[in-house]
């Protein structure tokens, strides 16, 4: 018999497992057994499949080959491979900011039906950062004007892209020193798989520092584009109240979700949703109402900025439709699994796809463009209302009741809480009150017991007075955990306590989806601005404990390239090389003085990250 507790430490998840196996679903963690044991040669990253004179792989014994059939070794095959993940974790994040850019351009020329500018004041500032600033002109034709500024950041007509000037002056330097200021978002991903391909750059310390190149170019190119334009169109988040986990399902509504990471597709969704029309229609078909909730990143955009419900987290968008009360889920591109379509077979729930980048088998395909989203938004809703009717109430069952988590954290909403300025954050963290600030941030993993790792470690940080900043599912983790209301100071030490009792606030805040790991950015480069100093001086770190995909590969680099110490809970796929592995865990501290560690026990992790903050409040001459 299987103790599904190995498997999660949430009841809903428990439960639903549970379910699946008395329904004979198989899920993520069925098809995760059945691939034991995985293989070597790609766990190390000695597999190469980049030409057709392969596949090759490199003995890590030394008793086979050692090198592939162009002539690699070991670090070039490792250092290739990791540069292609780099790149395509770049790509997803940035192309997400580009599809925002061009709906801000069609907002700006008239044509997105139901857009706004939602933020004018964020529009306003952002221009003049661009430098398109102009008085007496138009909010439209301004939003026109800075959509195409920052279309030029994803070509190559500038030297250089423009939020980069965000970083410090000594973080600058140090880019410019390395060669790794990116000149164009789309530019550096190109050039990663050139320089990737057979016989091009094969020097691996050449081939990390392009991908350090190419990660800054999504971290201060398409993911901060990405938040910024969010805002401006879809409004800037600020702290709220809401509910997370199944529970936020209603047995005795239509329950519609939204899963993916691009607010684009759920604005109009909620729109249809909150319409009385619509509503009315759905209490023809028997139910009391429409209940919208979200998972994964689009759920966390909507949940930011509109509180609507999250339902569940990466590893929870199976599990959802076993639930048996589930009428639709609309997705739109990230991070959804092909099984959901399986899944969604064993029991009456309708999905839909919605961008001509992420089309499924058998899933009804609605396409979505900023001029027809409105309308193809109300057809997906009625369809999801009518499907109320075919629900079989034998295979019904919701686990749990909601609980309750606060969200909105904003860079804008942080400083409104501290009265306009950093100040009152940097006299916390001289005093020790606050220790300093971690980021944990990305998905679930099935090799990781899910929600483990993001809880145990956010809980062992906010009891020494770290504050916590959370994105991507591991707000659902702990938001579910009960860490992220302001009842949760009881479980922070004294001096985070007591931060958190004169703010309002919990002790871990959310920050938003996975794209809005630039807003932990932004808030660094100014902490880093204030005191002038670097960012690799001040107590920070950053946690990815669960993390699974190419975009949090993009992501640690960004981070580490930043100053900002890393832990990940899964290896990448490095150890086949050991000067890269040395070079990662060690010596890029004599290049970015930053590295990473990797340590799949969050309370080991918790020890490493307290170490390691306490050392830089030492060298900053501040009380531990």
């Amino acid at each position: 018999m299987k103790d599904f507790k190995d498997f999660s430490i949430c009841y809903d998840a428990q439960e639903m497992l549970k379910k699946a196996e008395n329904d004979g679903v198989e899920t993520v963690w069925d098809r995760h057994e059945k691939q034991q044991p995985q293989c070597g040669y790609c766990e190390l990253g000695l597999s190469c499949r980049i030409c057709s004179m392969g596949p090759c792989r490199i003995d890590p014994f030394g008793e086979g080959p050692q090198k592939g059939v162009c002539g690699a070794d070991a670090d070039i095959m490792v250092a290739r491979n990791l540069a292609r993940m780099v790149a395509a974790g770049s790509a997803s994040h940035s192309d997400h900011g580009r599809d925002l850019v061009e709906v801000l351009y069609k907002v700006g020329c008239g044509k997105a039906q139901g857009y706004e500018i939602r933020d004018v004041e964020k529009l306003t500032n952002l221009a003049k950062e661009y430098n398109v600033y102009e008085d007496n002109i138009s909010i439209q034709e301004l939003a026109k004007k800075l959509a195409l500024a920052m279309m030029e950041d994803f070509g190559m007509k500038k030297e250089r892209i423009t939020l980069i000037n965000r970083a410090p002056a000594k973080r600058i330097e140090l880019w410019e020193k390395l060669k790794v200021i990116p000149r164009g978002i789309d530019r550096e991903t190109t050039e990663t798989m050139h320089r990737t391909h057979m016989g091009v750059d094969n020097d691996y310390v050449s081939l990390l520092l392009q991908s350090v190149r190419n990660s800054l170019s999504d971290g201060y190119g398409g993911s901060m584009i990405g938040t910024e334009v969010s805002d401006i169109i879809f409004g800037t988040p600020k702290p709220a109240m809401s509910t997370v986990n199944l529970g936020v399902l209603k047995e005795d509504h239509v329950n519609i979700l939204v899963h993916g990471h691009n607010p684009v597709v759920s604005e109009m969704v909620y729109l249809a949703v909150t319409d009385p029309e619509m509503i009315a229609y759905a209490r023809t078909k028997g139910a009391e109402g429409i209940n919208l909730a979200g998972l994964c990143c689009t759920g966390n955009e909507l949940m930011m900025r509109k509180q609507i419900p999250m339902a569940g987290n990466h590893l929870m968008t199976e599990l959802v439709m076993i639930t048996g009360v589930v009428e639709a889920i609309i997705v739109d591109y990230q991070c959804i699994m092909p099984s959901l379509v399986d899944v969604a077979k064993c029991y009456h729930t309708k999905l839909f796809s919605t961008s001509d980048k992420a089309k499924f088998p058998n899933v009804k395909h609605v396409e979505f463009s900023p001029e027809t989203a409105k309308e193809k938004a109300y057809t997906i809703i009625k369809e999801a209302i009518d499907n109320f009717t075919n629900r079989k109430k034998q295979k019904v069952k919701i686990p749990v009741f909601p609980v309750k988590t606060m969200t909105g954290f904003s860079v804008e909403a942080i400083l409104d809480a501290l009265g306009g300025s950093l100040d009152p954050l940097i006299d916390a963290i001289k005093a020790g009150k606050i220790k300093g600030a971690v980021g944990v941030v990305g998905c679930n993993n099935p090799k990781i017991k899910h929600d483990y790792g993001h809880v145990e470690l956010i809980k062992r940080l906010i009891e020494n007075d770290i504050l916590v900043l959370t994105t991507g599912c591991a707000n659902v983790a702990a938001g579910k955990a009960g860490l992220q209301i302001p009842e949760a100071k009881e479980l922070a030490g004294p001096g985070l306590k007591e931060i958190c009792n004169s703010l309002g606030i919990p002790p871990s805040l959310h920050v938003g989806s996975c794209v809005d790991n630039s807003r932990i950015l932004v808030i660094a480069c100014a902490l880093a601005k204030a005191l002038n100093v670097d960012i690799s001086d001040l107590p920070l770190a950053g946690a990815a404990p669960e993390w699974y995909s190419e975009k949090a590969v993009a992501i640690g680099f960004y981070v580490m390239a930043s100053g900002i110490f890393t832990v990940l809970g899964v290896m990448p796929p490095i150890l086949g090389s050991k000067n890269i592995t040395e070079l990662a865990l060690k010596g890029l501290n004599d290049v970015f003085k930053a590295s990473f560690a990797v340590e799949p026990d969050p309370i080991k992790a918790s020890e490493i990250i307290i170490e390691h903050i306490k050392q830089k409040r030492v060298a900053l001459g501040l009380p531990i």
